[in-house]
């Protein structure tokens, strides 16, 4: 069996708990990767880095492809950047991935949601040039290329094809930015044309889109985002099925990918052994799925099918964290997976 070697930062507050959580459920699923672990936000000051995203740890992701990563703090206050967005901007992680479906067991007010979003990761508002003008005034610049656009939009078709899915809608404004969205549009629109015709395609305005999402999801698919609207739909999407408690992310790139839970450090509950590991978990199983597709290795095919047979019927049986309603700690809902993970 091929092991595969994958960068662990385990992040600050309840990061390292659910961090820990993930391991010994990979180590019972018998998935063949061994986690070297790296250190950012808070935790990497705490080790005597100078930077919230030290170097080694971005070598370590570019030396092995592959990062699991939990919850990074970014201190308030000048001089602090978010690890994130220059984790994405270092490693050049251009596709931001967001499955969100229903879970068994977790009942909110939509049922048979099943979306994937897909935001550009690396322009848009977020490239983070402002400057001040006067006083009392700032403009902040609004990046869109081309190479960007096509990329986006020539990865997401690809996405969806191997996913065997069947419609992308953009989320645009280009009524009101013809040129930035504009653009993003017309990319999207010509590798539909050109590339994918036999994936159904649409263009629907944000604000629109948001409307008819609440209204009734299932209408949707794969959304394809620019960068803030994908930040914000995401969210939305994620509260349609729990919360960002159970909705997994990646931020993926042509070499490197690096998954992870996009909930918050919570350090109101750091310690405590009671937070939820499922988000990092379902995002450890993302990796997996990408591991046994980029390296052809159904050992990681498997191991993440019983991950995930393991924490959806773990779900259904009522064993759920307290987030969820449920009574269980960490080590308890960690237990329960494993218990059901072989059927």
């Amino acid at each position: 069996m091929t092991t595969h070697t994958a960068v662990l930062i385990p992040g600050d507050g309840i990061g390292p708990e659910v961090s820990d959580a993930v391991k010994k459920v990979f180590e019972a699923a018998e998935a063949p990767i061994k986690f070297i672990t790296r250190y950012a936000g808070v935790a990497a000051l705490e080790r005597g880095k100078d930077d919230l995203l030290p170097a080694d740890t971005v070598d370590a992701v570019r030396e092995h492809h592959i990062a699991l990563k939990g919850p990074c703090t970014t201190p308030i206050g000048a001089g602090f950047s978010s690890v994130n967005v220059a984790l994405r901007k270092k490693l050049n992680l251009y596709a931001a991935v967001r499955p969100v479906r229903s879970l068994p067991g977790v009942k909110t007010r939509f049922e048979d949601v099943d979306l994937i979003i897909v935001r550009e990761n690396t322009e848009g508002l977020y490239s983070g040039i402002e400057n001040l003008i006067t006083d009392g005034v700032v403009a902040s610049l609004k990046v869109a290329t081309r190479v960007a656009c096509h990329r986006i939009a020539h990865w997401t078709f690809k996405y969806a094809t191997h996913r065997q899915r069947e419609k992308i809608s953009v989320f645009h404004k280009a009524n009101i930015m013809k040129l930035s969205d504009g653009m993003f549009i017309e990319e999207s629109r010509k590798v539909h044309e050109e590339d994918y015709p036999n994936i159904k395609y649409e263009e629907v305005i944000i604000d629109a889109a948001e409307m008819k999402l609440v209204q009734d999801p299932t209408q949707f698919d794969i959304i394809l985002c620019e960068n803030l609207y994908g930040d914000i739909v995401s969210d939305l999407c994620a509260g349609m099925v729990g919360g960002l408690g159970v909705t997994p992310g990646a931020n993926i790139g042509d070499e490197d990918a690096v998954f992870e839970a996009v909930h918050g450090s919570a350090p109101d509950i750091a310690g405590k052994g009671i937070a939820n590991p499922l988000a990092l978990l379902m995002s450890g199983t993302m990796m997996l799925n990408r591991l046994a597709d980029t390296r052809r290795d159904e050992n990681c095919a498997k191991a993440a099918e019983r991950i995930k047979l393991g924490y959806n019927q773990a779900l259904e049986d009522g064993q759920k964290t307290r987030d969820l309603g449920g009574e269980l700690n960490t080590n308890g809902f960690v237990q329960a997976v494993i218990e059901r993970m072989n059927g």
